[in-house]
């Protein structure tokens, strides 16, 4: 059996690094991944998909990149069960990336990313 998914989509939001309870490393991203077909009214849709960073990956991805940014995930799909603050549960759906490959920065991200560089190169 195979639970292997590849994504190539937008960064819908800057990452934030986070740490768990355990002290591990992790981030949330949502991608903007359009879709390759029109609809009825002849325009493109687009999917929001939630991929959830680990480690290394987390990091990286933080720290590179931002709104915007094009990017290429390899993962899982992973579904899980949530218990919301009423005490419902709901099933959330989403990607469990292994690797994530940095494709093109966003236009208007260019200058932030340049400043980035240069303070880690004068370190």
């Amino acid at each position: 059996m195979l639970n292997q998914v590849v994504l190539v989509g937008r960064i819908v939001k800057t990452p934030e690094l986070r740490i768990t309870e355990n002290g591990k490393k992790t981030a949330t991203v949502t991608l903007a991944v359009p879709r390759n077909y029109k609809n009825m009214n002849g325009e493109y849709d687009t999917d929001f998909l939630d991929c959830t960073l680990w480690t290394n990956v987390a990091e990286n991805t933080t720290e590179y990149c931002q709104t915007g940014d094009m990017v290429g995930v390899k993962g899982r799909i992973q579904t899980r069960v949530i218990q919301n603050e009423d005490g419902s549960k709901k099933k959330k759906t989403e990607i469990v990336a292994e690797k994530v490959t940095f494709l093109a920065q966003a236009p208007n991200n260019k200058d932030v990313k340049d400043t980035k560089t240069e303070k880690k190169k004068k370190s």
